[in-house]
């Protein structure tokens, strides 16, 4: 027994996610919300997070990484979606434009990401030394 309590706080040390998810979704059943509305209130709280993590990378380097601007409009939209579908009288061209526009967002971060000045930089670099 004393074994099987050791496993279990081990798997939970490596894996802290599945506790926090946990004690997440026990404290929605208990309190007795709407499972829509809690994730919304997560989406916002991601939304926040990523503000902060651009502003603090700001601050810090005096840059504004496009990624994270894309990432906070891509989990914006992710939950306005969200919140159109909890609807019961769904519109939606709402929903399918909202979709559109976070796939054009996810190209857009893709892109940010392959021609990132840095990344640019380091294949230059990478085929100078070659030659």
């Amino acid at each position: 027994m004393k074994k099987l309590f050791s496993n279990i706080k081990e798997y939970f040390s490596n894996n802290y996610e599945v506790l926090a998810a946990a004690i997440i979704f026990t404290i929605i059943i208990v309190a007795g919300f709407e499972f829509y509305k809690a994730i919304v209130l997560m989406l916002e709280f991601i939304v926040v997070m990523e503000v902060v993590k651009m502003i603090s990378d700001f601050i810090k380097k005096q840059k504004l990484r496009l990624r994270f601007v894309i990432d906070i409009f891509i989990i914006f939209l992710i939950r306005d979606v969200i919140i159109n579908t909890s609807y019961p009288n769904k519109d939606y061209f709402t929903i399918l434009f909202l979709l559109f526009v976070i796939f054009v967002f996810f190209i857009f971060r893709i892109l940010a990401i392959k021609y990132s000045p840095g990344v640019v930089k380091l294949l230059k670099n990478k085929k100078e030394e070659n030659d």
